[in-house]
């Protein structure tokens, strides 16, 4: 979460639209009966969420992300594989959260007007996996592991909406969606060692080299930048 996101007001809108959430959504209806739960004017409000039930919406989702991560690091994930780790830190993001709720922001999310902050979220979820495992890479890699496992995100989210085992089909759903891209990796790195594709490869390795990662201090959670 951003500074502005530990906002004390912020916090206390957040905790008081969750009720409202379930039953009006993600709506000005639930927005309004959160600020007179929480006490607050509607100035006061409007001054941390301007664009009222869509910034708490967002917010609910970062907060998600930041107990994800501390959970993470709280696991012991010593002997567990990598595949294993970006399973299981899937598995953490969605553990408590609560579904009506998410469910509810999966809509929101879908209209043509919010759909490019909805993928933004996600996109920051995946990146919130990666770093919380050490990721290093600094390269083309650093995206194409985040829209991979965005994509992955994405797929369990749905899946889980309508899992009624309590988790455990949605836990093996995640374990053969993981299971789909390390062979997809096998494939590449089959096609990486083929003498055949030499050529091609070298001429993708040059086009792609000049990709970089977006550096920490001038990072906007774009999606990164061209270098010379």
């Amino acid at each position: 979460m951003t500074q502005a996101e530990f906002d004390p007001v912020l916090r206390t809108l957040l905790n008081a639209i969750e009720p409202h959430v379930v039953f009006d959504g993600w709506s000005q209806v639930a927005f309004d009966a959160a600020v007179a739960d929480a006490g607050l004017t509607a100035e006061a409000a409007r001054a941390v969420c301007p664009r009222g039930a869509i910034d708490l919406a967002v917010a609910y989702h970062r907060a998600g992300d930041a107990r994800m991560v501390e959970r993470m690091a709280a696991a012991d994930l010593s002997q567990m594989r990598y595949s294993e780790k970006v399973a299981h830190a899937i598995w953490l993001r969605l553990e408590d959260a609560d579904r009506e709720i998410v469910r509810r922001g999966t809509t929101l999310f879908a209209l043509p007007h919010h759909a490019a902050e909805g993928s933004g979220l996600i996109w920051g979820t995946a990146d919130a996996i990666w770093n919380a495992l050490g990721d290093t890479s600094d390269d083309v890699n650093w995206y194409s592991k985040r829209v991979t496992l965005s994509a992955v995100y994405g797929s369990v989210v749905l899946y889980w909406l309508g899992d009624e085992t309590y988790g455990e089909a949605t836990k093996e759903f995640i374990d053969r969606r993981i299971a789909d891209v390390m062979r997809f990796e096998k494939v590449k790195a089959s096609v990486r060692k083929n003498p055949a594709f030499r050529p091609l490869v070298a001429g993708l390795d040059r086009l792609l080299g000049g990709i970089k990662a977006p550096k920490a201090a001038v990072r906007d959670d774009l999606p990164g930048r061209w270098v010379e």
